[in-house]
C-alpha cells in the first residue's frame, strides 16, 4: 500500500504560516475546531505542529505580557512546540506511517525537498484496517 493513498492534499488541510500572530493561529484553530495544525514556512516546508497547549503554556509563561486582546502582536515562531509530531516522506513505507500514527493523531506528509503536501489521518487508518480485518472475517 502506498501512503499517497491515504494522503488529504494540502489544499484541504488547515496549515498555519510560520509567519502568523497568535491571534490569527488561535482563531483559525477555533475557526475549524482543531487542537494542533501544521505549521509552514515561506519555502512550504513543514516545520512542526503548533498544539492548544502550545499556545495557552507560551501565553501563562510570558507572565501577563501576552493577552487575546494583544495577541496579534505576537508572532507564532516565538512559541515553543511541546509535542515533536514527525513526518514522512511519501515514499516511506507503510511501516513509517503506522508507527506514527499510533502516536499522532495525524502524520504530516512531505516531498524528497521537505515540502509539506498533505496529512494523513490515524482514522483513515484505523478505517483501511476495519475494512480489511471486516473482509478478512467475510470470506471465512
Amino acid at each position: 500500500m502506498n501512503i499517497a493513498f491515504f494522503l488529504l492534499p494540502k489544499v484541504e488541510v488547515v496549515c498555519v504560516s510560520d509567519q502568523a500572530t497568535l491571534r490569527q493561529t488561535l482563531e483559525r484553530m477555533e475557526y475549524h475546531r482543531y487542537t494542533a495544525v501544521p505549521i509552514i514556512n515561506d519555502q512550504g516546508e513543514y516545520v512542526g505542529t503548533v498544539t492548544e497547549g502550545d499556545l495557552l503554556w507560551h501565553m501563562k509563561n510570558s507572565n501577563g505580557e501576552i493577552s487575546f486582546e494583544n495577541a496579534a502582536k505576537f508572532t507564532l515562531k516565538d512559541v515553543q512546540l511541546n509535542m515533536r509530531i514527525q513526518s514522512v516522506r511519501i515514499d516511506s513505507n507503510m511501516e513509517d506511517l503506522i508507527n506514527l500514527a499510533k502516536v499522532q493523531n495525524f502524520v504530516p506528509v512531505v516531498d524528497d525537498r521537505n515540502r509539506f503536501i498533505g496529512i494523513v489521518r490515524r482514522s483513515q487508518i484505523i478505517e483501511y484496517c476495519e475494512q480489511y480485518v471486516m473482509k478478512a472475517i467475510d470470506t471465512h
